[in-house]
């Protein structure tokens, strides 16, 4: 990765080519709990509000929220100028214009908007750095709970709870594997952040920052608890069957491989929109690797995570196999 924070960050972290010991996590940080909330929003009208009042009844508030609005064309940013002057913690802030094309998440315009809030306060200043989705509604235990996790386990380095949607008036929660952390809502601690040389404002980041994490001995973690509520449903910016795509794509980026895909394509194809989904991820993959996308290039990474990818599916056929033996 790149200095992705900024020039000040880049001077302490070490990047991807620098050398740094696989498996051990580094702790650089020794003092009380600061908690930093950054935020990129756009066009979350619907939602900011309610977001806002959410993280100001946390039972453990953030010691500074930077909200950044990126070229919002509703009313986001006169709403957020309205609680700015109601919560004395929260500070809003309009991102420079950075070049997109028709799809943001592609572009990964929500990064860059992350790392000019995070750039706009000394985030040396602070133990644990957290990204919040303008669509996303905490429960008041949310911080606090996962602040305590952390004191529990020093090695835990990326975490956050589930996410829940409503759909037809009826709470589903988001399956997400126990070693991934939804991009919404991550939690990081900041010796951790720092390790793995911050957020790539690319496609994948959001899978990129974890293998990076995991690969330098630290644990990425969502917790079964709390639960906090999406307003805006997974994968459907631009259309569901584009965020599959969207995804396939990711899966090429971090180095995953055909096989492992092709068995993802055919979990993803169990869901609504059910096989056209799988369909949708397949292609996003296929198109990734015969078109102009560019991989992460960090051959450790790559090693590291089609390891772990193995290792994944040998713990899966394991007690299948057992069984047969029986």
């Amino acid at each position: 990765m790149n200095g992705a924070i900024g020039r000040g960050l880049a001077d302490v972290m070490p990047l991807p080519g620098r050398k740094l010991a696989c498996g051990r996590p580094v702790f650089l940080s020794v003092k009380a709990d600061r908690l930093l909330v950054v935020s990129p929003v756009h066009n979350e009208a619907r939602h900011i509000e309610r977001v806002v009042r959410a993280v100001a009844a946390q039972r453990r508030r953030p010691d500074a929220w930077i909200v950044v609005d990126d070229a919002s064309s509703d009313d986001t940013l006169a709403q957020l100028r309205e609680l700015e002057r109601e919560f004395d913690f929260l500070t809003v802030l309009q991102a420079p214009k950075v070049r997109a094309g028709e799809d943001r998440l592609t572009d990964a315009v929500e990064v860059h908007a992350f790392n000019y809030g995070l750039n706009a306060v000394d985030w040396r200043s602070f133990t644990h750095v957290a990204k919040l989705d303008g669509d996303i509604e905490l429960p008041p235990e949310w911080y606090e709970t996962l602040l305590v996790r952390f004191a529990d386990d020093p090695r835990l380095g990326i975490t956050c709870g589930q996410l829940c949607e409503i759909h037809d008036g009826v709470s589903q929660t988001i399956p997400i594997p126990p070693h991934h952390v939804h991009g919404a809502l991550k939690l990081y601690a900041i010796d951790c952040l720092v390790q793995i040389g911050g957020l790539e404002a690319r496609l994948g980041w959001d899978t990129i920052d974890e293998a990076y994490a995991r690969m330098r001995g630290w644990s990425t973690c969502s917790f079964p608890d709390p639960v906090a509520i999406h307003h805006r449903h997974l994968a459907t910016r631009g259309g569901v069957l584009r965020g599959r795509a969207r995804h396939g794509a990711c899966a090429y980026i971090t180095h995953q491989g055909l096989p492992w895909v092709a068995a993802r394509a055919f979990k993803v194809g169990r869901a609504r929109p059910v096989a056209i989904g799988g369909g949708a991820f397949l292609y996003g993959y296929l198109r990734a690797a015969v078109g102009e996308t560019k991989r992460v290039e960090d051959p450790a990474l790559k090693r590291f995570v089609r390891r772990e990818l193995r290792t994944r599916v040998w713990r899966a056929l394991a007690p299948a196999s057992l069984g047969q033996a029986r």
